[in-house]
């Protein structure tokens, strides 16, 4: 593996802050930008699992070690990979003190990306992203709320795109999980819920569930679509409320 790269301070140097190498002659050039449409090709048709630096370099026609020139480790591979869908998700429009607006059209776009990229949703928890269209992603929130009246400290802005950004998280990985499952199974949500229906009877006849026998049987059940936007609906409300508190 290629040493460790070090920062003019001597300090580990991030791959956000490490120069490109300069390209080399070669029947197969690489380049991170490369490097990393490779990697997101592979995870986009085989899962997050497949992507490796070897099945990356096989991919480019290249040595893996070749590779290591451009970055260290798979981590940091998978950080390029994250930030580079990120950047797909477009810039929203000037808030005008509609912070709601900003933040409902950063989250559809940013589910959109997710379904483009399954494997995405895998990677969004966890600590900060720091690559610069992360960090732009998140400085549009932030600047969306900080110009609106209510949010007066950077504490109440912070806590408000942290509620937000865990809504969107728990929202988008169930729907991938779901559509995860259809696959694994063969089944869609029509066909699972017949196969388990006899067994979801039988356990509700018990009476012991009555507010689940309610939903079985009365509630509406919308699409994903209707599903994502009510529940988003529902995370901007309770914020307008605590801030108009």
């Amino acid at each position: 593996m290629a040493a460790r790269r070090e920062a003019g301070n001597g300090e580990p140097a991030l791959i956000w802050e490490r120069p490109e190498p300069p390209s080399r002659p070669t029947p197969s050039p690489l380049s991170r930008d490369r490097i990393v449409q490779a990697a997101i090709e592979l995870a986009d048709s085989d899962g997050l699992e497949s992507v490796s630096l070897r099945k990356v370099a096989a991919a480019l026609d290249a040595g893996p070690m070749r590779l290591y020139r451009y970055l260290s480790t798979k981590e940091e591979l998978l950080d390029l990979m994250v930030d580079a869908v990120y950047g797909e998700i477009p810039a929203p429009e000037p808030a005008d003190g509609d912070w709601r607006g900003t933040l409902r059209s950063l989250a559809h776009h940013t589910r959109q990306a997710a379904l483009r990229h399954e494997w995405f949703a895998d990677l969004l928890a966890g600590r900060p992203h720091l690559g610069p269209n992360a960090l732009a992603h998140l400085e549009a929130s932030l600047a969306a709320l900080q110009e609106a009246p209510g949010f007066d400290d950077i504490d109440t802005v912070l806590l408000a795109a942290n509620a937000m950004d865990a809504y969107l998280v728990g929202a988008i990985r169930k729907e991938i999980s779901v559509l995860r499952a259809e696959r694994v199974t063969g089944m869609n949500e029509e066909q699972w819920q017949r196969a388990s229906g006899p067994y979801l009877d039988r356990m509700l006849a018990t009476g012991r569930y009555p507010g689940l026998s309610k939903v079985v049987q009365d509630a509406a059940h919308p699409d994903a679509d209707t599903t994502f936007d009510t529940g988003l609906d529902y995370v901007l409300d309770g914020i307008a409320a605590r801030i108009a508190r």
